[in-house]
């Protein structure tokens, strides 16, 4: 059937419906790790969250990088030029494996000083933990970089069910993995991280060899032999520096906020922890809309087509807040039983259960504006106000609302997500003034 619109919805149903499931699977990984660690005692949680909080700041950079060859690729898809665009994704290949092979190397070795500089002085037992998960993880970066690449190229040119059936695999081996090396050999948060780098030097692995493929429009075949393009490189990096600055100060600001949490105790350590994962359960959906809007928006925005960058920003945003709201209804009402598998002790039980639920609301009414916009603006070219805006909310509202509540009002965890809520509501009247002006309209990137 012929459309006015230049993605018809079957297209994007094949687009998206993969994508959200395969940000659920993404999700799924880090979850496991949590939840299978559990039954070690909240010092385990505890240090397998202050891991994750150092390791979402390093795989930030390794996305930003991603999000600047997909909108690259996307937009020389959308302009009919399909050389450049093989070229594009190459590329982003050597960007990928350079930056992650460079902070393996920078970090590891220090990786027991960045902890006490971070986090101060920890129980004993959560630090000796944190070693433990962080050594293996630290090792997966390239891996999870190169995978990274390989995924954003595929959903570029809109083959999203692979990269969803590539991390079902990745899962499998996961959650497989966690059960063998935690419940059977007795090797705990480091257990974890083992399997988290096994899965991703599978995904890493297969995600390769079907991008070799000679009937793939981007094939990465020729790797070694380039071209190396400085060009394309800085055109990718005029999207990737700047998404990565922005993600670099929000979790720098995250890492900070943490560091504060820890000074609390380990309980809060743990709930903090857990309505963390419940953000993320909340998110799923839109995650994986807000994936599909940088190929959607890029290729109408390379073919020019600045009618359907409209028409598809309203569209997906709306289908954000819909699908936002289906998840968080029924995880609402079972919030005491999710809570109950996370092995927190029964005052942190009854401590947690408010905060995931206010959570559960907050995703729905001010995260799409917040995490989705900005991925139209990013689609378009529009970065440097991303970052301004991410940035000043960030440090005004995030950071300095939360040490405000709890060191000047002496209140507890709840107030990191009190101020993580303020953040989002900045930055979402922000994003929405700007989508709204139109000034992103003169923005160029190919």
């Amino acid at each position: 059937m012929k459309t006015e619109h230049q993605f018809s919805a079957r297209d994007l149903r094949a687009l998206i419906i993969p994508l959200i499931a395969d940000s659920f699977l993404s999700i799924l990984i880090g979850m496991a790790d949590t939840v299978m660690v559990s039954t070690c005692g909240e010092a385990a949680v505890s240090g397998v969250s202050l891991v994750d909080t150092i390791s979402n700041l390093l795989i930030t950079v390794f996305s930003a990088f991603a999000t600047g060859g997909a909108v690259v690729v996307s937009q020389y898809l959308g302009h009919g030029d399909k050389t450049k665009a093989k070229d594009s994704a190459k590329n982003l290949i050597y960007i990928s494996i350079i930056i992650s092979v460079l902070m393996t190397a920078i970090i590891l070795p220090i990786r027991s000083h960045i902890i006490d500089i971070l986090f101060g002085s920890i129980e004993a037992d959560v630090k000796n933990y944190t070693d433990q998960y962080f050594v293996p993880i630290l090792l997966s970066y390239p891996f999870l970089a190169v995978y990274s690449g390989l995924t954003a190229i595929s959903r570029s040119e809109r083959k999203s069910f692979r990269t969803m059936m590539v991390s079902v695999l990745m899962n499998v081996i996961n959650i497989g993995g966690n059960a063998i090396l935690i419940y059977i050999v007795g090797l705990g948060p480091r257990g974890a991280g083992i399997a988290s780098l096994a899965s991703r030097i599978a995904g890493c692995i297969v995600m390769a060899v079907l991008m070799m493929n000679r009937n793939e429009d981007l094939n990465i075949r020729g790797l070694t032999k380039g071209p190396f393009s400085p060009y394309l490189i800085k055109r990718m990096l005029r999207i990737g520096i700047p998404s990565g600055l922005e993600g670099a100060a929000f979790h720098v600001g995250k890492i900070m906020v943490q560091s504060l949490v820890a000074s609390l105790g380990t309980s809060a350590i743990a709930i903090n922890a857990v309505v963390g994962n419940y953000n993320s359960y909340a998110n799923i959906p839109g995650n994986g809309i807000n994936l599909a809007i940088i190929t959607i928006i890029g290729q109408c925005r390379g073919q020019g087509n600045l009618k359907d960058v409209r028409y598809y920003t309203k569209l997906l945003t709306a289908l954000v807040f819909i699908t936002t709201f289906i998840i968080c209804v029924p995880f609402y009402i079972i919030t005491p039983q999710v809570v109950s598998f996370y092995g927190l002790e029964a005052d942190s039980i009854s401590s947690a259960i408010p905060i995931c639920r206010l959570c559960l609301v907050m995703c729905v009414v001010l995260w799409p504006f917040a995490f989705s916009l900005p991925n139209m603006l990013k689609a378009v070219g529009d970065v440097k106000f991303i970052l301004f805006a991410s940035f000043t909310s960030m440090w005004i509202f995030r950071v300095g609302g939360a040490y405000l509540m709890v060191k000047l009002f002496g209140m507890g965890v709840e107030a990191i997500w009190y101020a993580m809520y303020l953040d989002w509501l900045a930055r979402g009247a922000l994003y929405l003034f700007r989508v709204l002006g139109g000034k992103w309209e003169k923005m160029r990137v190919i």
